[in-house]
């Protein structure tokens, strides 16, 4: 099964105004970051290939382990250069030496989809503030330009 990149930016901003929901992912009634990227993979590839369980929102910090960034490793395909283009993937830390707890889709040079608490999904601009606290960048598996 092949994705196009446009396909994966398509279905983002289809979420664009779905209300913050902790570990919702529904388009239209609300999800979280991880939410949004669960639904989208639904919608772009089929079933979800593992449940994440109930987190409550400060499970990175609580747990203290890189779940979202080993399951990422798991059914994603990580960019080798740390680079990212249109319908990437990429995964924040909130903090140095903290677990990677964030999610955006990349959706034009600079710009992202992606839910955070207190607003609805939106698509904003990849500042510097996000730049600085990239921890991984990923592919959707199966994305028919990949680029590595």
């Amino acid at each position: 099964m092949t994705i196009s990149r446009a396909a994966i930016i398509a279905e983002a901003r289809s979420w664009i105004g779905t209300p913050y929901r902790h570990q919702g992912s529904l388009r239209g009634i609300g999800c979280d970051c991880l939410g949004l990227l669960r639904g989208l993979w639904r919608n772009l590839i089929g079933p979800e290939p593992e449940s994440p369980g109930a987190y409550s929102p400060d499970w990175a910090e609580a747990g203290g382990n890189e779940a979202l960034l080993e399951a990422a490793r798991r059914h994603f395909v990580q960019r080798a250069d740390g680079g990212f283009t249109d319908g990437d993937v990429i995964l924040f830390r909130f903090r140095k030496n903290v677990p990677a707890k964030h999610i955006g889709v990349v959706t034009g040079i600079d710009r992202m989809v992606h839910a955070h608490e207190g607003a609805c999904v939106a698509e904003v601009p990849i500042v510097p503030f996000w730049r600085r606290r990239i921890a991984a960048t990923f592919s959707f598996p199966g994305v028919e330009d990949h680029e590595q």
